[in-house]
Formats: structure tokens, C-alpha cells, sequence
């Protein structure tokens, strides 16, 4: 009781673990300080079950402060977290939380222990997830011994360990940033794991740095510096990007900046949309999140 009282006091919203609510969980205006520095200011998803929310953004922008509100680990300075119960959401930190003395099997098999999982049920999910994953082959190899990518899939398997004889798998699967600096097949590998779970019902929220993973969510938040930079579908990002984009034979010289490199070609932002310049670029996600970032600049006094 007295352990639900603080997260209400905190902003933190969780229904008990025996019978979560299938609705959609999420954050509402929250903001986190850290002393004197905002690390995330007023930032607002939803992860609705059956959905892939991605949340973009570079080196401290403050992606990881929010997956761990949204996991339920870092209660909000102000805001709102809706979450599940504590054993319905499956967690990836940045540092995987594997721990290196323990073989794969052992990793797993503590994982789904600490769950609470019928063993008979953990045997046949950790089976599952080893094969689909190459990590068969592996599961009395120690974790320290792993190669990066076969550390990630690890975290991502134990990850969903979480969940009960009710409902298997997570009601909310909090992952952050599961596929960076892996290789491509461990990245399919990994991609199939979330696509299965949330196939499964759970509500999945990852973050990464790759915008071409976040075209394949049904939302996505990006992140600058702690504040919300755009949100929506990519397709709704991307329609509501102002002005247009132009391709440039050269870099481009004069007071504002509003020109970037990508494919070995330069292109600029206009923003008005000039007449009769040159042929418009169709944009897609990365472009759209280029130019959120040149409009918030040219906003600032």
C-alpha cells in the first residue's frame, strides 16, 4: 500500500499485476530534472497494445529518461505515467541488464524466476525465442562471452520474459535502443522478436538513433535536447513539414545555413516554398526531421 501511494504522489499511474487493462499506456507532460538540468521537457505518447511506438533522437535527447519513466523506473518531476503492473512490463536498459557470469540458459532461466513464469510455460517461450534467434547453440555459453548483437537479442529474449500464466509475454515492452551497433542479420532477428510481441498484444515502445526503423513504427516522438521535437505517423510528420526541399549542385554560402548533406547530395530547406526555383525534392522522414530541427533554430531569438 504503501508502495502505491508513492507512485501516485510521483505521477506514476499502475493498475494491479493480476489483471492489467488492455488500453493504452503512455506519458502526459512530463518533464524530468536532474538538480538544475531538464532532461525531458513536456513530453506526451501513447503505446497503445498491438503498436510499435518508436521515440528518435541523437546523443541526450533524452530518449533514455523516457523509456525509463515509461518503464515505470524514474518517477516524473511533473506529468503523468500510465503503466501496468510492475510484472507486466518488459525491460531492455542501455546496459541490457545480462549479467556476464551467467550463461545464456542461466540468464533466462533467473529472468522468468524472478516473473514469477510456471517453469513448464518459461521453457517454452526461452525455446522459442533461442532458436528463432540462433542463440540455441549458445545457451551454455556465459553471456560476457557473447558477441554484441548476440547480447542484444539476449536482453530483448529476457525483456519478455516478463508477463504471467494469464497473459503471456509483456503487457508493455520498454526497449532501449535494442538494435544499435548490431549487424544486419542480428538487427532482422531482433526486429522479428518485437514484431512478435507486438503481434502478441504488447504495447512496444523503443528508442533508437536510426529514423529508417522509425518509418516502421505506427508512432513516433522525436526528441531534442529533452523537448518534443515532432510526433504522429512518419506520414503525418513528413505532410506537416513546412516549405520544401531543394536539391544543390554545391554547398551553399550566405547567412543562413538551412542546407544539409545526405547521399552525397547537398539540399536545402525553403521555407516559403519559392516559386519558381528549382524542382521540389519529395521528403520522407529524415528530411521532415531535418527541417523540425532548422525551423525550431530559425525560431529561437
Amino acid at each position: 500500500m504503501k508502495a502505491a501511494r508513492a507512485a501516485r504522489a510521483a505521477g506514476i499511474s499502475r493498475p494491479s499485476d493480476g489483471h492489467p487493462p488492455r488500453s493504452a499506456w503512455g506519458l502526459s507532460g512530463v518533464s524530468v530534472r536532474y538538480g538544475h538540468h531538464l532532461a525531458l521537457d513536456g513530453a506526451t505518447l501513447r503505446a497503445v497494445p498491438g503498436q510499435i511506438t518508436a521515440v528518435v533522437g541523437g546523443d541526450g535527447a533524452g530518449k533514455t529518461t523516457l523509456l525509463r519513466c515509461a518503464a515505470g523506473a524514474l518517477p516524473p518531476s511533473d506529468g503523468q505515467v500510465s503503466v501496468p503492473g510492475i510484472r507486466q512490463i518488459g525491460y531492455l536498459s542501455p546496459s541490457g541488464g545480462i549479467y556476464p557470469d551467467l550463461t545464456v540458459e542461466e540468464n533466462l532461466s533467473f529472468r522468468a524466476a524472478a516473473f514469477g513464469l510456471p517453469p513448464a510455460q518459461a521453457r517454452a517461450r526461452v525455446a522459442e525465442h533461442l532458436d528463432r534467434t540462433g542463440l540455441a547453440a549458445a545457451h551454455a555459453r556465459l553471456a560476457g562471452n557473447l558477441s554484441g548483437g548476440m547480447r542484444k537479442k539476449l536482453g530483448v529474449i529476457a525483456a519478455l520474459l516478463s508477463g504471467s500464466a494469464l497473459l503471456p509475454g509483456p503487457a508493455l515492452l520498454v526497449l532501449d535502443e535494442p538494435t544499435t551497433g548490431v549487424d544486419p542479420v542480428s538487427r532482422a532477428d531482433l526486429w522479428w522478436l518485437i514484431a512478435q510481441a507486438a503481434a502478441g498484444g504488447a504495447a512496444v515502445l523503443f528508442a533508437t538513433t536510426y529514423l529508417d526503423e522509425a518509418q516502421r513504427a505506427g508512432q513516433v516522438l522525436v526528441l531534442d535536447a529533452g523537448r518534443p521535437l515532432a510526433s504522429g505517423t512518419a506520414a503525418e510528420i513528413v505532410a506537416a513539414m513546412p516549405g520544401v526541399i531543394r536539391p544543390l549542385a554545391a554547398r551553399p554560402t550566405g547567412q543562413r545555413p538551412l542546407a544539409w548533406r545526405r547521399a552525397g547530395q547537398w539540399r536545402v530547406w525553403d521555407p516559403a516554398g519559392t516559386p519558381g526555383a528549382s524542382p521540389a525534392l519529395s521528403p520522407d522522414l529524415q528530411d521532415a526531421v531535418v527541417v523540425a530541427a532548422l525551423a525550431r533554430e530559425e525560431a529561437r531569438p
